[in-house]
């Protein structure tokens, strides 16, 4: 092991990924506060917008793929600092391909290239936060992604202010992109070295292609992928399609859409901010039945609700219940530390998914039954994530590494 972290230095560390965390966000939200505005400035149905987002969702797929790999070469955080980087240069692209020179392609493009960063950006966080875990001796994973969410709540806000004042596309996009980009750079120094390139060497021949597959023949993993894939679906489907949900299933302007947006993450930042808490008190199993039931009946509120103020209040109960599905899979996924790397990457993989997949289905559906109707297909999501919750009852690791030789 290399040489010990000052008190210092930990909290230094915690403080800088807590940035990285909120700032990914942050991008995040930025771009999604501007899609009723760039699908108009394409002039585009929307079924091509989501084959447009398809591109981000194609982009963090290869960064998922890409990032393990990645993280052993140069550590995480190298990975952070270019994954967040390359997301800035694409958030200006996005503008640039919306506004100023106005293409399909181009914004297709940078989506991509947005989508890689912030995949493998993800993946670095993750592993970062859960280093820092295991240097504290305490579960505080739940609280970054509370902090991811502050950063999309705050994204969210600067993008439903610049849809009211009908600030230019492209100077809302580069002023986010240069906030982000600064900040990065000055915190990257505080993310030490060493504990990666331990961790590098440690586990260097154990992260083998091999291994990374055969994570995929345990049944838990398996069960925590879909888990994750449905509640991430929730979560996601929000972060693609709430504000053009409240434009065109309500009739509304972009700047309410953006505003409904803003709620969600709201919600999913309180929710996520006291999750520890409730995730000490009750359990896995039981925050994720009840996340499950509100998200399903948020659903149901936006969907069937017919009236903007009720569908705030499903708004409200699907963010709570899109709160603790991600974090809570990362987190019984590492219950095991024998091929822990592998077995995360892959849970992030599936999850991901829903990024993938969601964005051109529900743009192909809601060209026939509208947006509203589509969502149904996310309320089947979280319904099964629901009834599989009992894959994240923790489990001893010497239990579980126990099973491992077995299946071997």
């Amino acid at each position: 092991m290399g040489q010990a972290l000052s008190a210092k230095q930990i909290r230094l560390w915690r403080i800088a990924v807590y940035f990285y965390f909120g700032l990914s966000g942050f991008a995040m939200a930025s771009w999604v506060s501007q899609t009723p505005n760039i699908r108009d400035a394409l002039g585009v149905s929307t079924a091509q917008m989501g084959w447009i987002i398809f591109g981000l969702s194609t982009g963090s797929i290869i960064g998922l793929l890409c990032a393990s790999r990645l993280i052993i070469r140069f550590g995480g955080r190298v990975i952070m600092l270019i994954g967040l980087t390359l997301s800035s240069v694409g958030l200006v692209t996005i503008g640039l391909g919306s506004s100023w020179v106005p293409h399909v392609f181009i914004v297709f493009s940078a989506l991509a290239i947005f989508g890689f960063g912030i995949g493998i950006c993800d993946v670095a966080m993750n592993v970062e936060g859960t280093a820092i875990e295991k240097t504290l001796k305490k579960s505080i994973l739940t609280g970054f992604h509370a902090v991811y969410s502050l950063g999309t709540f705050f994204g969210a806000m600067i993008g439903s202010l610049a849809n009211k004042f009908d600030f230019p596309i492209m100077a809302h996009l580069f002023v986010i992109a240069f906030i982000v980009f600064v900040l990065i750079v000055y915190f990257s120094r505080f993310v030490p070295i060493g504990p990666g390139q331990e961790d590098k060497e440690e586990n260097i021949n154990e992260t083998t292609a091999k291994e990374t597959f055969s994570v995929w023949k345990e049944q838990r993993t398996v069960l925590l992928g879909i888990i994750v894939l449905g509640m991430a679906f929730a979560e996601g489907s929000a972060g693609d399609w709430l504000p053009l949900v409240i434009v065109d299933g309500y009739d509304k302007s972009p700047a309410s859409g953006s505003l409904m947006f803003s709620l969600f993450v709201a919600t999913m930042t309180i929710s996520r901010a006291v999750g520890d808490i409730l995730l000490n008190k009750f359990g896995r199993v039981a925050i994720l039945r009840a996340s499950a039931l509100s998200a399903a009946v948020g659903l149901v509120i936006v969907i069937f609700g017919g009236n903007y103020y009720t569908a705030a209040l499903g708004i409200v109960l699907w963010g709570f219940g899109s709160a603790y599905g991600f974090p809570i899979g990362l987190s019984a996924a590492g219950d095991n530390p024998h091929g822990v790397a592998a077995r995360v990457g892959a849970v992030t993989t599936v999850g991901y998914m829903a990024f993938l997949v969601g964005p051109p289905v529900l743009g192909a559906i809601a060209e026939s039954i509208g947006l509203l109707r589509s969502l149904i297909f996310v309320l089947i999501g979280v319904t099964v994530a629901g009834l599989l919750a009992h894959a994240a009852k923790p489990v001893s690791p010497v239990k579980k590494l126990e099973a491992d030789v077995l299946e071997q």
